[in-house]
């Protein structure tokens, strides 16, 4: 727990300047003689009569009045009591913080969780204590200022309903399609089975429900459905040609059965890398790819043993029916027919699809993260340096003022001064600067989102006089939207780049507001120089003269104060000069100090010279390197990419003085090591799911076949993205990793389907061609059905859902541009790497050996035409690769 606002009581003893100047004591002496006097201390033992007793002395005063009693004993030998040296009196500290709701001051405390807590179980606890102490002290108001756990709330709650909602779609478009509410019936059973083995699993691994596991739950909310529509399509089109649920539900399985295994296996191939990056990006998503990976798992293991054992008996036969090609079918399979008889044409016009791909890549901008509504913002001031508590409270309270005068505000809540951070706000390290949380009423009862409001109130606060201001990204972060560093070893040199970058930013950069620089500001200084000589000769040390002048002004530090025994607690008892003494130079100059010689001291202006100055208020390193930055806020929806790429083209930017570097910082470098960092996940990504596909179909040629499907996707991605006016972010990369684990599903079926009918003797053209005409419908519903569960995060309702809105756009596109384009372009490039297959079979295959049949496996048992001509003079393929003979 950490309060805000209010002050500490505290024993205070102002000691009067003048009675110390005349008596020749320091303040700094009179606090050691309180601590060593004003104090009960334990120690010893006795023994007297038959007992034994422990030994303590007790000289602590009972009272203030007993405390201004106390005794000092002055340099001559004489005492003088506390009270004659100034005023003793309990009150409070002095003031270097405030805290205010709604311009009212206030007393607030917040509340945090330890490591490994819920923030909702904290915030329930808590809740459930402040009703206690409500009804314990009626005379004592306790409001709810701000709080996190709000939108934590909300945002579980959008993510519970985007996944019904999801599951619902699919469903629907399940049944849309196979017009059976048995057969759809047991594809809806495959969700609740798959997401409740996968909580029980995060639970066991020691995972929570937060922002990471839920994105990746509402993820694979599609495909949860996938391999058991996959499943239950193949048994009904096997029921429709006349067997029986049983027979069907066996044989639909056998066949389908490499295909299903091979596109779950390859999504988790795909996200488990994820669960193991590195660096900030592996921090935030170690639960994101193991999540991922154990939901699709389950959802195999439902298609494989339940789906058909449940087909099997609670499907009903309807008959043979003869299902003729539909319209569009008919087209399908001419434009099949064509795109394989003119393969090279085919595989020509993908890579033209590529190239267009790469193209539209340039003409999206990067950011980190989208612009979200979280129904709080966070406004940061910095006052001048010298700035003093009173002056920035009063700034504070004027803009309180305005912002309460806007309608979509439902609280105000500052804090300034010194004091840690975290929890409802980052609170200053100075009296000069002050954190305003700004609580926005529900997005619902507002016309304006976030953004805009925090933007139309840029004027206004712009107009206040020597301040400066900026709203935090999200309303949760205390840092600017932009921040670039300037850093080097010439001090001089940094500050000067950093000025002279901040100006070209200012003048030729619009999507940058408010930029500033964050040089060390002079600020006002009594400066006090020791004579050296003098000091020497009387035998006083520069220590000393320092302890003696901080003590006078503020008192000693905390662990060196004497203390007070109250009731219930120990007092602090600060011993300083009046307050208003610190408001004349003359009084530092008669400060005494003491020298070597016992009882005797001397003025402060005898051994230092005290005089006005200005000095910098802190100096930032960045690598041991002097370290300026150069910082702004992000005006609208301009992506961080596109902000950092406009003040990189500047000239001040590009002809830095030697030895000064330009480097990103804050939301920039995270985004630069997340981005690589998933760069790198989905490098490995792809190359296990190569493994698990060459396992799998014990090839090499036809995995890559599959992986051809990747780059076709991407490109519907950007098309979306661009339709939609966003950019390349964060969770539009997470998309891009969902895709290349799904797109590769089309893939799998065609190739696996084509590979099996040519090992039963189908010529290499028909065989592609029946693939597409008894996979297509498969591959359009699972792809139908993973963009309806994707479809309420695309319309980004409910919190968080501008965080998962670009996500599920570039999946959606992704998944239909690659859906449409696998249909036509992975038929003709099997046929090419089937071709080098046999090409290399013969060019290898005389440095080969026989292949050892085991009995049963003979010529016979893989059919009259295993080795016969195809239709195309080839040489037909065995199902699995085999040594030349």
């Amino acid at each position: 727990m950490k309060r805000e606002g209010g002050v500490d009581r505290e024993i205070r003893v102002a000691l009067d300047p003048d009675r110390l100047m005349s008596l020749g004591i320091t303040a700094a002496e009179v606090s050691r003689q309180l601590r060593a006097t004003n104090l009960d201390v334990s120690g010893g033992r006795g023994e007297v009569g038959t007992q034994e007793q422990s030994i303590r002395t007790l000289a602590g005063a009972a009272s203030v009045d007993d405390l201004a009693e106390t005794r000092i004993v002055l340099s001559n030998g004489r005492y003088v009591r506390l009270k004659d040296l100034g005023t003793v009196t309990d009150g409070a500290a002095e003031q270097r913080v405030f805290a205010r709701l709604d311009g009212r001051p206030v007393v607030a405390f917040g509340v945090y969780r330890a490591k490994g807590f819920s923030d909702v179980v904290v915030y329930d606890r808590t809740e459930a204590e402040v009703k206690k102490l409500l009804a314990a002290h009626p005379d004592v108001s306790i409001t709810m200022i701000d709080t996190t756990v709000r939108y934590t709330k909300a945002d579980y709650e959008s993510a519970m309903h985007t996944l019904i909602e999801g599951a619902i779609l699919a469903v629907i478009v399940v049944f849309l399609f196979l017009r059976d509410w048995r057969a759809t019936l047991i594809t809806t059973l495959a969700i609740p089975l798959s997401i409740l083995p996968t909580f029980w699993v995060m639970d066991a691994l020691g995972f929570s429900l937060n922002a990471v596991s839920l994105l990746a739950i509402t993820l694979v909310t599609g495909i949860l459905v996938d391999d058991a529509i996959v499943e239950i399509e193949n048994i009904v089109r096997h029921m429709r040609q006349g067997k029986s649920p049983y027979r069907a539900a066996i044989e639909a399985a056998d066949e389908i059965g490499l295909a299903v295994v091979a596109t779950t296996l390859t999504i988790a191939a795909v996200f488990v890398p994820v669960s193991f990056m590195g660096g900030i990006a592996g921090q935030y998503f170690k639960q994101f790819g193991i999540t991922v990976a154990v939901a699709v798992l389950f959802s195999l293991a439902v298609a494989r043993l339940i789906t058909p054992l449940m087909a099997a008996y609670f499907l009903r036969d309807h008959g043979h029916r003869e299902t003729g090609d539909g319209f569009i079918m008919r087209h399908y399979v001419r434009l099949l027919g064509w795109s394989v008889r003119h393969r090279f044409v085919t595989i020509a016009m993908g890579f033209g699809v590529f190239a267009g791909t790469i193209f539209l890549s340039t003409l999206l901008p990067s950011g980190f993260l989208p612009t979200n509504d979280i129904s709080r913002s966070m406004l940061s001031i910095e006052m001048p340096p010298g700035t003093t508590i009173a002056e920035t409270q009063a700034v504070s309270d004027r803009i309180t003022a305005d912002l309460l005068k806007q309608p979509e505000v439902a609280s105000v809540y500052a804090t300034a001064g010194t004091g840690g951070q975290g929890g409802m706000a980052m609170m200053a390290s100075e009296v000069r600067k002050a954190t305003i949380v700004v609580n926005l009423k529900p997005r619902h009862e507002r016309s304006v989102d976030q953004k805009t409001f925090e933007t139309r109130l840029h004027d206004d606060l712009a107009a206040l006089p020597d301040m400066r201001f900026t709203w935090s990204p999200n309303g949760q972060a205390a840092q600017r939207g932009f921040s670039m560093i300037l850093s080097g070893n010439d001090g001089e040199a940094v500050e000067q780049a950093a000025l002279k970058l901040e100006k070209e930013v200012r003048d030729h950069v619009p999507t940058l507001a408010n930029v500033v620089s964050s040089a060390a500001l002079d600020r006002p200084e009594i400066r006090i120089v020791p004579k050296l000589d003098q000091a020497a000769q009387l035998g006083v040390s520069v220590d000393t003269i320092a302890e003696t002048v901080r003590i006078a002004t503020i008192g000693d530090i905390a662990a060196n104060l004497a203390k007070f025994s109250a009731k219930d607690r120990q007092i602090d008892i600060r011993v300083q000069m009046d307050e208003r003494a610190r408001a004349k130079l003359a009084t530092f100059d008669a400060l005494k100090v003491p020298t070597s010689k016992p009882g005797v001291s001397v003025p402060l202006s005898s051994v230092a010279d005290v005089s006005f100055g200005k000095g910098p208020t802190s100096l930032d390193r960045y690598d041991r390197a002097r370290r300026v930055a150069v910082e702004a806020d992000l005006v609208g929806e301009t992506p961080l990419g596109a902000a950092i790429e406009a003040v990189r083209a500047l000239p001040a930017a590009k002809n830095l003085p030697q030895g000064v570097a330009l480097m990103e910082s804050g939301d920039a470098e995270i985004m630069g090591e997340v981005f690589s960092g998933f760069a790198l996940a989905i490098a490995a990504g792809v190359m296990l799911v190569l493994a698990v596909l060459v396992l799998l179909f014990q090839d090499v040629l036809q995995p890559i076949t599959i992986l051809v499907a990747l780059p076709l996707s991407v490109g519907g991605a950007f098309i979306a993205l661009l339709l939609t006016g966003n950019s390349i972010s964060l969770p539009v990369v997470i998309g891009f990793l969902m895709l290349m684990g799904i797109v590769t599903k089309n893939a799998i079926l065609l190739v696996d389907f084509a590979i099996e009918s040519i090992a039963k003797g189908m010529d290499r053209t028909t065989a592609l061609i029946e693939s597409g005409r008894k996979r297509a419908q498969p591959i359009v519903m699972t792809t139908i059905a993973m963009a309806a569960g994707m479809l309420p995060s695309a319309l980004a309702l409910g919190e968080g859902g501008s965080f998962r809105a670009p996500m599920a756009i570039a999946v959606i596109g992704g998944l239909i541009a690659s859906t449409v384009l696998s249909l036509v372009f992975v038929p003709a490039v099997f046929s090419v790497m089937d071709d080098f297959s046999h090409f290399q079979g013969r060019l290898f295959g005389r440095f080969v050996g026989k292949r050892d049949e085991h009995p049963g496996h003979d010529q016979d048992a893989l059919g009259p035409d295993a080795h016969g001509p195809d239709a195309e003079g080839g040489q037909k393929r065995l199902p699995f690769p085999r040594a030349a003979e």
